[in-house]
């Protein structure tokens, strides 16, 4: 741990190399209204590694730029100023062709709301972004049929989102992050649309997933208990990643 730890707001050259994270950010700056009286500073500077195998969870107030820090890591937005590297492919700077497929090949997201498409089963749902990165469909099927199972989901598979609980709609969602085989996952407060006793349970599913695949995973949560359940825990300070 003392080794992972060390990793935290290194550059990219120190400690292990850039092309032996899973994920690097190096002085990510976002600003908004830019130059304008009313300019807010979200970002400033954040820098953050994260080693292949590592759970991180991020913890900040509300509007202090946990959502814009997580699609910067998932390029979904563009800084303004810094350097994104993932799994040793520098993506800062990059075409929109080569972020799309950075984007649907590395990394998988999971969201506060499970965003379930309501007229496909469960399985189609993993299923269906498979397809569309070009795998054949018949491996797809049987990865969704496999992800759902070790979710405790087998018997669910053919489910639509409406006949399934919150739960278990998410953890669907979790199956779907992971079809592609992301080498990171990206949760914005993945259990925060659900009681805490359904929470618990679910992201200790959630926990689970993540190891037995191996993947890395930065998840901000406002629960401190579940963060503390993770590697480690990253801090927004003022527009900047601390430890916690």
């Amino acid at each position: 741990m003392s080794e992972v730890l060390s990793h935290v707001g290194a550059g990219a050259g120190a400690g292990v190399g850039a092309g032996n994270l899973t994920l690097s950010l190096q002085g990510i700056e976002k600003i908004y209204n830019r130059g304008k009286p009313n300019e807010i500073a979200v970002l400033r500077g954040a820098s953050a590694e994260i080693v292949p195998g590592e759970i991180v969870g991020l913890i900040a107030p509300s509007g202090a730029g946990k959502s814009t820090l997580l699609h910067i890591a998932g390029l979904l937005d563009v800084p303004d100023a810094g350097e994104v590297v993932i799994n040793g492919q520098v993506v800062t700077g990059a075409s929109d062709r080569v972020r799309t497929t950075a984007r649907r090949g590395q990394v998988g997201f999971v969201y506060q709301f499970h965003h379930l498409l309501p007229e496909f089963s469960a399985a189609e749902n993993i299923v269906l972004p498979q397809l569309a990165h070009g795998v054949d469909a018949a491996e797809a099927e049987a990865r969704a049929l496999d992800l759902l199972a070790r979710v405790g989901m087998a018997e669910r598979a053919s489910h639509r989102p409406g006949e399934l609980s919150g739960g278990e709609q998410q953890r669907v969602a979790f199956c779907r992050s992971l079809a592609n085989k992301p080498a990171l996952m990206l949760a914005d407060e993945p259990t925060g649309n659900l009681d805490p006793a359904t929470s618990d349970a679910v992201f200790d599913v959630l926990m689970d997933l993540v190891r037995t695949t191996g993947l890395s995973a930065l998840i901000a949560t406002h629960n401190y208990e579940l963060a503390a359940r993770m590697d480690r825990v990253l801090r927004l300070d003022e527009g900047e990643l601390v430890p916690a």
